[in-house]
């Protein structure tokens, strides 16, 4: 189905990919992986004809779908073969509501109005989001936007499907409902699916190919199980698999489960945490947030301690963003948020970014300068902070930019970086990040738990709202979970994420009932026959 031969993209003198041959066959799963930078989107890109089309760069060798070279033919030609959702769903929508979103893409390709109907039904039911579809665009989460993409392209029924991380804004349950959906697809109507992806925990299970680009410009693509050996990207079993001593990697919680059990491994939890007895930084009491005739958050509680970093986590559409936004002060509620004790209503904007920093959830959108200098000495304007005082927490993050780079040009790690060091510069107690690992691999997501738990060490309360479960497991000691804009449960993250079949991370339903959340758990309480 498709075939790629000695093909290679450059932008200037910067070879993105280098001589790169594979075959994906017709009716496969296969996934793309590799670490932030290397070249995922480019590779998807030359698919569906982006590449070159779109984005400029000279393309090299053979690239063919179903016969057609993509070098001739311009993502439009190539519609009704190939389906294309890119990393953010909103950027490529072209209407306001989710049906006529769904229906738009067979409008252009002449389907029966009959027909259409039928697949925009079937589709919003295939992606379980036929509540949504009289929904604007706009007013929906990000992980519903993402379902929305995926169903749009979907519904013009292309016999070759590529995806951008396509479960980066999704909880786990949408996530599997998703990734379900389109394991159907591929084993029942023969659909090949080619997608890149950084939480590998959630997809390699169901993978035919796996394709890893080596950081040199070119890749391996193989069996999952041969290809996660040599790879440097460790999703949390290729983990487990290196401590146990295993050969191979085992790529489902249930053969792993299985293993532990027929080689007879144990481990012990370690030992309960002290309750938490730092004193109360914020106190956010009854918050409510509205939109027109839609309740957000409805009278949502909860207290932030000095030098504890909090996971906020639920379902898509639950409030974990509109309660950082009303916390933040940024948007419209009812109820009170004091910090220190003081009430933060009605403050000018400079001097309530010095008690609470907000990190969006698309940290570009605080980005608007032309460098990376720039960014950073109008940060400290905004702040009242001494010059250079930006560009020093940015080096005591432990990143590096070049001074004249554009931030758009950063990847997503690093502009997150830059963010967060934009927002400390005014020198916040409580810093509040949403989604931030979006677009991170495992190392830089390693990286980023240590600046989280820098932060916490200086004595600020941090929250990060997050699906990514393996993430909250490492780096986070509180969890609060959200459902429906209610608080339902708050904890300990090990009992709070040991206690949901949702939202546990791999390792803990490999050893289950044993409460470990991470690899160094089961490491550090290994026991052997």
């Amino acid at each position: 189905m498709i075939e790629l031969d000695r093909v290679g993209v450059s932008y200037g003198d910067r070879q993105v990919l280098r001589d790169v041959s594979l075959t994906i066959s017709d009716g496969d799963l296969a996934v793309v992986i590799g670490r932030t930078g290397r070249g995922k989107s480019t590779l998807l890109g030359t698919l569906c004809g982006l590449v070159p089309h779109h984005t400029g760069g000279t393309l090299s060798g053979t690239v063919r779908v179903a016969g057609r070279q993509t070098s001739q033919h311009r993502p439009a030609d190539l519609a009704d073969l190939v389906g294309y959702v890119g990393q953010d769903p909103l950027a490529g929508f072209v209407t306001d509501r989710v049906e006529d979103e769904v229906a738009y893409g067979m409008e252009q390709l002449g389907v029966a109005p009959a027909a259409m109907r039928k697949r925009v039904e079937e589709t919003l039911d295939l992606l379980g989001i036929a509540d949504l579809r009289r929904r604007s665009l706009t007013t929906l989460s990000g992980g519903q936007q993402q379902r929305v993409a995926i169903a749009s392209v979907l519904a013009a029924q292309p016999r070759v499907l590529v995806l951008d991380e396509p479960t980066s804004a999704l909880d786990p349950t949408a996530a599997q409902d998703v990734l379900s959906a389109l394991t159907t697809l591929v084993h029942d109507v023969g659909l090949t699916v080619v997608l890149a992806e950084h939480r590998l925990e959630r997809v390699m299970h169901a993978a035919d190919t796996m394709v890893w680009l080596d950081g040199e410009g070119g890749v391996l693509a193989g069996a999952p199980e041969d290809v996660l050996v040599v790879s440097d990207v460790v999703p949390p079993l290729a983990a487990l698999s290196t401590v146990l001593g295993w050969d191979r990697v085992e790529l489902s919680v249930r053969d792993a489960r299985r293993r532990v059990q027929r080689e007879r491994i144990e481990t012990h939890a370690p030992a309960p945490a002290a309750p938490a007895t730092a004193p109360v930084l914020l106190e956010a009491s009854g918050i409510t947030v509205s939109y027109g005739g839609v309740v957000a958050v409805s009278g949502a509680s909860l207290d932030l301690r000095e030098g504890r970093i909090t996971a906020l986590m639920g379902r898509n559409g639950s409030g974990k963003s509109s309660l950082l936004w009303a916390i933040q002060g940024g948007l419209a509620h009812t109820g009170t948020v004091r910090v220190g004790g003081l009430s933060i209503a009605g403050l000018p904007a400079a001097e309530a970014r010095r008690k609470v920093g907000l990190v969006p959830q698309t940290a570009s959108d605080l980005l608007y300068l032309t460098t990376v200098a720039e960014e950073l000495s109008q940060a400290d304007r905004d702040a009242g902070a001494p010059a250079g005082t930006a560009a020093g927490i940015l080096a005591e993050l432990g990143v590096t930019l070049l001074p004249d780079s554009h931030p758009r040009d950063l990847s997503e790690g690093q502009r997150l970086a830059l963010v967060l060091a934009i927002q400390l510069a005014a020198g916040p107690r409580v810093i509040l990040l949403d989604e931030p690992t979006r677009g991170l691999d495992y190392a830089a997501k390693e990286a980023l738990a240590g600046i989280l738990r820098r932060l916490a060490d200086e004595g600020r309360a941090v929250v990060v709202a997050t699906h990514d479960v393996e993430f909250a497991a490492d780096a986070t000691g509180d969890t609060v979970l959200l459902a429906d804009g209610d608080v339902v449960a708050v904890g300990a993250s090990r009992t709070v994420l040991t206690g949901s079949p949702a939202f546990a991370p791999q390792v803990t339903k490999v050893f289950a009932p044993v409460p470990v959340l991470t690899v160094a758990d089961v490491a550090a309480g290994l026991r052997r026959p």
